[in-house]
């Protein structure tokens, strides 16, 4: 079988059935595949699946103290611009554009380091940037770890269910996976350590990370405007954590062709151009599609793409060194031939 169709490890359910067709689980098939996949007394390679819940855990004291203590209404507007703008723009920014598609490159590695640790850290590299590759080889097909067309829930599930490596990769395919992150600038395995860990990234490399991370955002935070703001911000970061699950269900029509004509041109799976995570992240999600490589994807006249102004702001800074820009291609071959 070709790479793509081994690299992710494949739920007890399967992708497909014999004829091909995508298998959709029921919601106790997939909260079973979850529970045995964050289960490290079963298999310790479980360990940065669970590392998801436990994060999560560990800023639920934070949105408690957010909610009984300090809740304002401009904490309310700090945490929904924290969520839904800050949050958002840097998971465009970092994990799709450079640690995906490598859509830009930086100038000097220190700059990634600082772009990386942006924002309160939340998902681990390894977990996003594989599996969207294979999302984008099989976008709505078998096979897609976020497959819209299989429900909420599936998506929902998915960075616990669809979207680990395989346990089982050949040395060979293991360094296939493993080129996939090297530019990100993470601990990344030697071979004999994924089969002990069944990882890309260094166990250790990721909890250090996180520590450092996050005790330098509360130390910043806290600095500024006290608990509140720290407890406020965290609170915000938990939340997109959670939530940003849901996109490729939304982004993907639910599962259902929802293309609008002079909007999505790419009609080739059923991403679709929405305003909201346009708007405020970047993320017009068809454009994406139809571009994966570029550092824009906001085309249209009227699609403001705040993922694009900072990293346009930072080549102007000399922090990034280069991009690829696809709007004059995208203009030339769907707005000039067809303007309506």
């Amino acid at each position: 079988m070709p790479f793509i169709d081994n690299v992710l490890q494949q739920p007890f359910y399967g992708w497909k059935n014999s004829a091909g067709e995508l298998i959709i689980p029921t919601a106790k098939q997939l909260l079973k595949e979850t529970f045995s996949r964050i289960n490290i007394f079963r298999d310790r390679r479980n360990w940065i699946s669970l590392l998801t819940p436990i994060l999560i855990i560990c800023m639920t004291p934070f949105f408690y103290m957010f909610l009984f203590h300090y809740f304002t209404w401009p904490m309310v507007m700090v945490f929904f611009v924290y969520m839904m703008i800050v949050m958002g723009t840097h998971g465009t920014v970092w994990y799709h554009r450079y640690c995906t598609h490598k859509a830009y490159q930086f100038s000097h590695p220190i700059w990634r380091f600082a772009t990386q640790n942006m924002v309160i850290r939340t998902v681990p590299e390894e977990i996003y940037v594989v599996s969207h590759h294979v999302h984008h080889a099989k976008a709505d097909q078998p096979g897609d770890p976020y497959n819209a067309r299989a429900g909420f829930l599936y998506c929902m599930l998915a960075e616990f269910n669809h979207q680990g490596i395989s346990k089982e990769l050949s040395e060979t395919d293991y360094h296939k996976t493993s080129r996939f992150l090297r530019h990100c600038g993470i601990g990344i395995n030697s071979y004999r350590q994924y089969q002990y860990w069944g990882s890309v990234a260094s166990p250790m490399y990721v909890l250090a990370m996180w520590m450092i991370n996050w005790c330098f955002w509360f130390a910043i935070l806290y600095f500024i405007g006290g608990y509140a703001l720290a407890c406020t911000v965290f609170s915000s970061a938990m939340l997109w954590f959670i939530f940003i699950r849901a996109f490729n269900y939304t982004g993907h029509g639910k599962g259902k062709e929802k293309h609008v004509d002079g909007l999505d041109y790419d009609r080739s799976n059923l991403a679709v151009n929405q305003s909201r995570p346009g708007l405020l992240t970047g993320e017009w999600h068809n454009n994406h599609h139809l571009y994966p490589g570029s550092a824009r994807a906001g085309f249209l006249p009227y699609q403001l793409d705040l993922a694009w102004i900072v990293i346009f702001c930072m080549f102007k800074l000399k922090l990034v060194s280069s991009y690829r820009d696809s709007k004059k291609d995208f203009i030339k071959k769907y707005r000039n031939s067809n303007p309506h």
